[in-house]
């Protein structure tokens, strides 16, 4: 059975979503898929900050197995422009404290893909709360907010941030933010002048460009906040375009951070997908960037929060994943300060495990014992 739940949703003091129907609704929305042949206990919230994850192809699956399953769509759904992961935050928060005034005795939370840093960044703040504001110093004051901690925490396909993935995907060569054709030539892996396998001391160096780009961005971000600030009008955000996104080494070499996947990326070639509308962190807001894609000050640093996390930890990990490689699984599974966590790879698992039911079945079915094992499944 399914069934489309209306969560209430806290409001920001701010114009972060377009729609108005959005906005004044006042709820964000899951889909709920139940067990049909004995009544659940417990349930399991997938989360992303922007993806829509009321189909995901994970829900049908743990029902059939007897545990109730939630894709939940943050207030961000389909547009991250303007997000800002505290608000993601608390929309995790208003999900899992629906589910427990709805009977759940177990809330398992699963971080899907850029959900990872998320789920991280929630159970850590629901446990031991310590961020009073968005790197912006705006609201909410996550130390104040209701956040009811989940019982047990999952990562599957997950990477630990977006700041951390935009800067290893951003390309470097970029060198005018207003001109993605002006490039610098010995950092371009497009150019056809450097080849794979790249030689250690060019990833070093294209490492350090990267964080550079990163920090030039979010130093220029905080000179345009400064002069909304000193203009003293009420305009305080501004949208931006960053070009040039998806420009990961590793997406040309499989070599570095070596797996079962192809070269290329999920959404086609990779130096196609580096400049196409429709891949990462191309719009952001200046408020936004600071929040979810900037290295040096986004509160989403998903090791660090797994490191302050108490509950059982499971990790999974697609071996021909092309977006989120086996570094960051074990990134975050080293993390966890405690002895009660699990890394399981899945074989030749692809990101999304688009056409892979066998795979599909394999995670629900890992899912589901590990969840028995904890006394979790009930």
């Amino acid at each position: 059975m399914t069934e489309l739940l209306g969560i209430p949703m806290q409001a920001s003091d701010r114009i972060d979503v377009y729609s108005g129907v959005s906005r004044m609704a006042g709820k964000i929305w899951a889909a709920l898929h139940s067990a049909e042949a004995t009544p659940s206990k417990s349930a399991a919230l997938l989360v992303h900050p922007t993806s829509n994850f009321m189909g995901h192809y994970l829900l049908a699956p743990l029902a059939e197995r007897g545990i109730d399953a939630v894709g939940l769509a943050t207030r961000y759904i389909g547009n991250d422009s303007s997000l800002t992961m505290e608000n993601c935050v608390l929309d995790v928060g208003a999900a899992i404290r629906f589910l427990r005034e709805r009977g759940y005795e177990k809330v398992v939370l699963i971080g899907n893909s850029g959900g990872g840093g998320l789920a991280a960044l929630y159970q850590s703040q629901a446990e031991s709360p310590t961020i009073t504001c968005t790197p912006a110093g705006d609201p909410p004051d996550l130390t104040r907010a209701d956040l009811p901690p989940a019982d047990a925490l999952l990562q599957l396909m997950a990477h630990p941030g977006r700041a951390q993935v935009l800067t290893d995907w951003i390309d470097p060569a970029v060198v005018d933010e207003a001109d993605p054709w002006t490039r610098d030539e010995e950092l371009d892996i497009f150019s056809g002048r450097i080849r794979p396998p790249f030689p250690p001391e060019f990833i070093e160096r294209y490492r350090a460009a990267q964080f550079a780009r990163n920090r030039r961005i979010t130093a220029w971000v905080r000179e345009q906040l400064d002069r909304l600030a000193a203009a003293d009008g009420e305009l305080q955000d501004l949208p931006f375009v960053v070009h040039g996104t998806t420009a990961d080494p590793r997406f040309v070499d499989t070599a570095i951070d070596p797996s079962d996947r192809e070269p290329g990326t999920m959404w086609g070639p990779t130096e196609v997908a580096n400049m196409m509308p429709a891949s990462l962190a191309h719009y952001s807001s200046l408020r936004s960037w600071l929040s979810q894609w900037s290295v040096d000050e986004s509160n989403c640093d998903g090791a660090l929060h797994m490191s302050r996390i108490s509950v059982p930890a499971l990790v999974m990990y697609g071996t021909a994943d092309q977006v989120c490689f086996p570094s960051y699984a074990t990134q975050m599974f080293d993390a966890v300060s405690h002895d009660d966590k699990r890394l399981v790879p899945v074989t030749d698992g692809l990101h999304y495990l688009s056409g892979q039911p066998e795979k599909i079945a394999f995670v629900a079915d890992t899912v589901v014992d590990w969840l028995r094992e904890h006394d979790l499944a009930r």
